[in-house]
């Protein structure tokens, strides 16, 4: 009797859980914001490194601009695979390579969600110039392999 009453209790206090967790709303998901970290040194030889460590963040992986960080941002990233697709099907490498480096117009580069590399990658180079346009030349490169065809 004493074992039938205790399985009784223990079923009762189970279903009485189970039926509060069904009860219990969804927590509401955190406001999403992006959180700004000092910028690493990734491997200035490898334009795939770079790519991972400072654009897919915002851009993606596969650079379609559906980043982790992309739903946070006021100006939706943009597909970097039809760049050239955009462009008459040129990749339009030396306008990429301003617009990293800060020296072109484009409205969402440089605001307060998309950081201008140029300056940073100065910063990381410790100010040698050659070193930011070979960081600047690789990451340009790669982005022209991720090009549709």
């Amino acid at each position: 009797m004493r074992v039938f009453k205790f399985i009784s209790v223990a079923v009762i206090l189970v279903v009485i859980s189970a039926v509060a967790v069904g009860q219990t709303p969804a927590p509401t998901p955190a406001s999403t914001t992006v959180k700004h970290v000092p910028i690493t040194n990734a491997p200035s030889n490898s334009g795939k490194e770079m790519f991972k460590s400072y654009c897919a963040v915002c851009h993606g992986a596969d650079a379609k601009g559906n980043g982790p960080a992309a739903s946070a941002l006021k100006t939706a990233p943009p597909d970097l695979t039809v760049l050239a697709t955009k462009n008459g099907g040129k990749y339009p490498a030396a306008h990429i390579s301003a617009v990293i480096r800060g020296q072109s117009a484009l409205a969402s580069h440089g605001s307060q969600d998309m950081p201008v590399w140029g300056p940073l990658f100065s910063s990381i180079s410790q100010g040698h110039e050659a070193q930011v346009q070979q960081r600047t030349s690789n990451l340009v490169a790669y982005i022209g392999t991720l090009q549709a065809k």
